[in-house]
């Protein structure tokens, strides 16, 4: 059959453009993958007929990222055995090869091994690609890096570690001459986005602490700034709970890429023998009558903003002790959606006014309720003072007379000079507790130290056992209580806080990295026993073993609680205490437990609910089936560098 010469070319032209795809054929080095088309002589069918099948062949291979796969070593990929083989660890990486994952396991679990083993693979495949970690914090960064390390033992003159504050420049010398960089989001969204890093060079992008990758974060633009460039690359993302709800979970998988979701629980079968017996405990405290004083005439005010709201029709509940600021952040959302027709912008701007105060307030009101006294005042007292950068709720606070007549007589009361020592300077009267958890706390935390003493001194010729406490608490005003009431308990008790760094408009000064390296480091050899934690403390960092950990606060959201949770029972038997205020935090704990079910529910219930992505590129030829070679990894000793 005659072909035409035009039909010829086609032919020609489609196979050369597969074939000058970066992947290297075995056994042909440095071959071209350019074809001579004036080299080409007459045809016949057959011959035509078996051109038309390599094609087919050729189309069939994934066209892949703008670097090279290595057909030599991608026959094969390695699993280390220099620790215990553990079947889902096995079976979580084997799939990760191959798809954008989501991988949530429990607090202590190896979710940093599975990362180190998938990264080394396509480390080996992927000669000129980059590998990519990315952390939400710095710690975080600089914890990974070393542990990836010792796990795989993946050259450290290819790997590069990145911070905000290093020079523009060396970041992308950096780009050039290194394989795998472990970086926060934030340094890696500015790189690409100054040319500093090749997106279409990156094959792998490890996502730890997954569930922030909501909305706007950088998670988010990081994924969306590599997709524009290039479809294919792998995706990893890790994290101890996907997300807060069903809706926020299916965000994440959205802005992610992810083809596959791997689930395990502490109910899960084949994790079981790995962890250890954790009890939880709800302790419910009343609020008492200091507390219930204070809440009785701050109510008050809320009231006049409240009632103002409902007069307007903005919000639907009139009883200021049913609202939350919640609630008003939802009515705000909706009025901003489309204000009444009849409304001219003196009245929206009220209405924003009030908006805009009663969260504030509510906000105080929060804090009365789960923290006390203490954060309470600090709080309104920085509206007022502007230390809180609240502009427009200080204005609008100073214009109701009975909220500064109601705030004057709160300064007051709490005010003579042995309170406010108290308060603004804690050491100078622990004995004053702004609320009952914190008396509830302190004998908890005591009677752990003793029993666990008692205990092991009664065990004559056995090496005694250190014990360590963690307290979780979401403001550092009450940090800094809990840690002075403790410290009246030395040496039994070793306390320490434990902040994130410096911000604006903190009533503190927070700690540097390298401190709160430092404090990580001295509470797991035993400097201290205790540690008093912002949420700095919730999220991947390797704090060690932790027999006891109390919750001061109970917060809405279950990443936290689970956070917060897996830093016990990880090498033996743990303790969970969650201490809760009665009435409104009580509610909160118990949502935040049926929100955490619903989600591994619909997780475990199968992919039918959710909306996976659909092109999950492969990153391997299709032609190739890489078989698992399980050796010892020949790991050196880290250097840490700086």
């Amino acid at each position: 059959m005659k072909k035409s010469e035009g039909n010829q070319r086609t032919l020609f032209q489609s196979w050369g453009k597969k074939s000058s795809s970066n992947f290297t054929r075995p056994n042909s080095p440095g071959c071209s993958s350019a074809y001579n088309l004036e080299e080409v002589i007459d045809l016949n069918e057959d011959d035509d007929d078996g051109l038309l099948a390599a094609a087919l062949e050729m189309d069939s291979i994934d066209p892949g990222p703008s670097t090279s796969f290595d057909m030599e070593s991608g026959d094969i990929w390695i699993y280390p055995t220099n620790y215990p083989v553990r079947d889902y660890q096995f079976n979580i990486v084997q799939k990760a090869l191959y798809q954008n994952i989501m991988v949530t396991l429990p607090t202590g679990l190896g979710k940093t091994f599975i990362a180190a083993v998938v990264m080394y693979n396509y480390y080996r495949w992927y000669p000129q690609g980059k590998v990519v970690f990315m952390a939400p914090t710095k710690p975080l960064v600089a914890q990974q890096i070393e542990a990836c390390y010792k796990i795989m033992g993946i050259p450290q003159t290819d790997t590069a570690e990145m911070t905000g504050n290093m020079a523009p420049t060396k970041r992308e010398n950096l780009w050039r001459t290194k394989r795998v960089f472990f970086l926060t989001p934030q340094v890696l969204q500015n790189d690409l986005s100054r040319g500093s890093c090749a997106a279409a060079d990156v094959v792998l992008l490890v996502v730890d602490e997954a569930h922030k990758a909501l909305g706007n974060h950088s998670y988010c633009q990081v994924v969306r700034e590599i997709l524009s460039y290039t479809t294919n690359f792998r995706v990893l993302a890790l994290s101890a709970t996907p997300g807060d709800d069903i809706k926020a979970v299916q965000q994440v998988l959205t802005n992610l890429l992810i083809s596959h979701v791997e689930l395990r629980s502490e109910d899960s079968q084949d994790i079981k023998p790995y962890t250890h017996a954790r009890t939880v405990e709800k302790i419910v405290v009343p609020l008492g009558d200091q507390i219930v004083r204070v809440k009785t005439q701050y109510l008050k005010v809320l009231d006049t903003i409240v009632g103002r709201l409902f007069c307007n029709r903005v919000v639907w509940q009139k009883d200021p002790l049913r609202m939350s600021k919640f609630m008003l952040l939802s009515c705000r959302e909706q009025f901003r959606k489309g204000p009444a027709e009849n409304m001219n912008r003196a009245q929206v701007g009220s209405i924003e006014g009030d908006f805009a105060m009663g969260i504030s307030l509510y906000h105080a009101y929060e804090l009365l309720h789960q923290h006390g006294i203490l954060s309470f005042y600090n709080f309104i007292k920085g509206i007022l003072e502007g230390s809180k950068g609240m502009t427009r709720a200080k204005t609008e606070l100073m214009r109701h007379q009975v909220t500064i007549y109601y705030t004057s007589a709160l300064f007051s009361q709490f005010s003579s000079p042995s309170r406010r020592r108290s308060m603004q300077f804690q050491a100078s009267d622990p004995r004053f507790k702004s609320h009952p958890k914190l008396q509830k706390l302190e004998e908890i935390v005591v009677e752990h130290f003793k029993k666990f003493a008692e205990s092991t001194s009664k065990v004559k010729g056995k090496p005694s056992v250190d014990t360590r406490v963690m307290i979780f608490s979401q403001y550092r005003d009450s940090v800094k209580e809990i840690t002075t009431i403790l410290c009246r308990h030395k040496p039994l008790v070793r306390v320490m806080s434990f902040i994130g760094q410096a911000s604006t408009g903190k009533s503190s000064k927070g700690l540097s990295q390298k401190e709160q390296l430092e404090v990580v480091h001295r509470f797991r050899m035993g400097g201290y026993n205790t540690l008093v934690s912002t949420c700095v403390g919730e999220e991947g960092l390797d704090i060690g073993d932790v027999d006891l950990i109390v919750c001061f606060d109970a917060h809405a959201s279950p990443i936290r609680l689970v956070q917060r949770m897996g830093r016990t029972g990880r090498k033996r038997d743990g303790r969970i205490v969650v201490l809760v205020a009665e009435g409104k935090e009580e509610q909160v704990y118990k949502r935040s437990q049926s929100n955490k079910k619903s989600i591994h529910k619909a997780i475990v219930k199968g992919t039918g609910s959710f909306d996976l992505y659909q092109d999950n590129p492969r990153m391997i030829p299709k032609h190739l089936t890489p078989t698992v070679f399980k050796m010892e990894m020949t790991v050196g000793s880290y250097v840490a560098k700086g």
